[in-house]
């Protein structure tokens, strides 16, 4: 068991002070690493960083950084280098990610309708930013070895089933629907994580896509009820769920895997 440990490990997390982004920090300090938490909401990575305190009794650091910007994501990468010695981990999950509430996904996310600043605003978060943080935090790593986690999604293997976000009496189209970008950064942070695995291979980096599916937490009874039809387990993620998959990823357990993306959507693509 103790191939799962992350003990004196020191893992960078993009995306930090989201619902998935928490649950990553907890899954590190739970299996002993070091959480370095990078986000743009200050107030709310501030939470976090206490939480991982109180639970786990680990002194982590936050950083207050918009990782499109590559000169902010270089100065973080030295000022965690300086402050720790070394990075042995990085999760790229920063995204912008619409939620099936009316105020994220509406009309506007239609194809026909999707406007080129909302496609560049996504890329440029979920994988411009991901290269980024890959090129420098990723170089780090590459000094002594370790492994990268890039947080892709059950929609980077199948496209959405758009009938999830249907609103009863709204013309075809007029319907929300997941946006585009979703499916194709999705995507695309598999092929990063295949890149990656064989850019750094002999440096003894691995990188691996992991692949959740959709995490319960408060959605209307109807969509959760619609999504679950889909899912042969025939319900949605506990928060939880995700964090013996990361931990996996990350330590020595997984250390012959790599390029490789690991499934974890409740049997979702096996239909």
């Amino acid at each position: 068991m103790n191939q799962f440990s992350l003990v004196s490990k020191v893992i960078v997390i993009t995306g930090a002070a989201g619902l998935l982004g928490r649950n990553h920090a907890i899954a590190v300090a739970s299996a002993g690493g070091t959480p370095v938490l990078i986000d743009i909401d200050k107030k709310r990575l501030k939470l976090v960083t206490d939480e991982v305190f109180e639970r786990f009794n680990v002194s982590t650091k936050f950083f207050e950084v918009d990782i499109t910007d590559e000169s902010l994501v270089k100065s973080c990468c030295d000022e965690v280098l300086k402050t720790f010695g070394h990075i042995d981990g990085l999760v790229n999950n920063a995204a912008n990610n619409p939620k099936v509430e009316a105020e994220g996904i509406t009309e506007n996310s239609r194809l026909e309708n999707f406007s080129i600043a909302n496609w560049d605003a996504d890329i440029l978060v979920g994988l411009t930013g991901a290269f980024i943080c890959t090129k420098y935090f990723g170089a780090a790593i590459a000094r002594q070895g370790g492994s990268i986690v890039n947080i892709s999604s059950d929609l980077g293997i199948i496209g959405p089933d758009q009938r999830l976000y249907e609103k009863p009496g709204v013309a075809p189209d007029k319907q929300p629907v997941k946006p585009v970008t979703y499916s194709v950064i999705k995507t695309g942070l598999i092929g990063l994580s295949r890149y990656t695995a064989t850019y750094w291979a002999n440096h003894k980096v691995r990188c691996n896509a992991l692949c959740p599916g959709g995490i319960e937490n408060g959605q209307e009874t109807s969509f959760v009820a619609k999504l679950s039809s889909l899912i042969p387990m025939n319900r949605m993620a506990k928060q939880d769920e995700y964090h013996g998959s990361l931990i996996f990823l990350l330590s020595d357990a997984s250390s012959y895997i790599t390029g490789t993306t690991l499934t974890a959507d409740g049997g979702r693509t096996a239909w």
